[in-house]
């Protein structure tokens, strides 16, 4: 796992994709933004919904609806933009509601439970317990190189 951690701790941001709570390290989050126009990318696969212009930044936006492979989002609800960085640049991560910046104690880390799908278990590092439930710590390079792959192997539920 990656993040700077002091005395057994780290501390993660966190959003809701669907109705999965999900986090990733505090470390790796430039900014939260609203939803921004996009610039399709033709032939991009399915997880790429397009392209922002983030103060003079071209940033690829991330549909993790798609990478997780659940279904469509109907709600009109604008997205946001959590941006992610990287030694290659910034992308953005499309979540559907932002959450707090929690602290967690490794004490309460688990690795993913076997319920969820193959897909899932992939990009999942593992949870944390929480008060609320279960926080499933999002591996973002993992996400990403799903951004890569084929992505026509069926919507299946996490």
């Amino acid at each position: 796992m990656s993040g700077a951690r002091e005395n057994g701790s780290r501390q993660l941001c966190t959003f809701l994709v669907d109705e999965l709570l999900l986090g990733i390290d505090v470390t790796r989050v430039q900014e939260v933004i609203r939803e921004q126009a996009m610039t399709p990318v033709p032939l991009a696969p399915p997880m790429v919904h397009g392209l922002i212009n983030l103060r003079g930044q071209i940033v690829t936006a991330i549909d993790l609806r798609c990478v997780l492979q659940l279904p469509a989002r109907v709600a009109q609800d604008p997205r946001l933009n959590v941006i992610i960085c990287r030694d290659e640049g910034a992308v953005s991560f499309l979540v559907d509601e932002i959450g707090d910046v929690v602290d967690v104690d490794d004490a309460s880390f688990e690795m993913p439970p076997e319920t969820l799908s193959a897909n899932a278990k992939e990009l999942i590092e593992g949870v944390y317990k929480l008060e609320e439930g279960l926080l499933l710590l999002l591996d973002t390079e993992v996400a990403l190189q799903m951004n890569v792959r084929s992505g026509a192997e069926g919507h299946n539920h996490v």
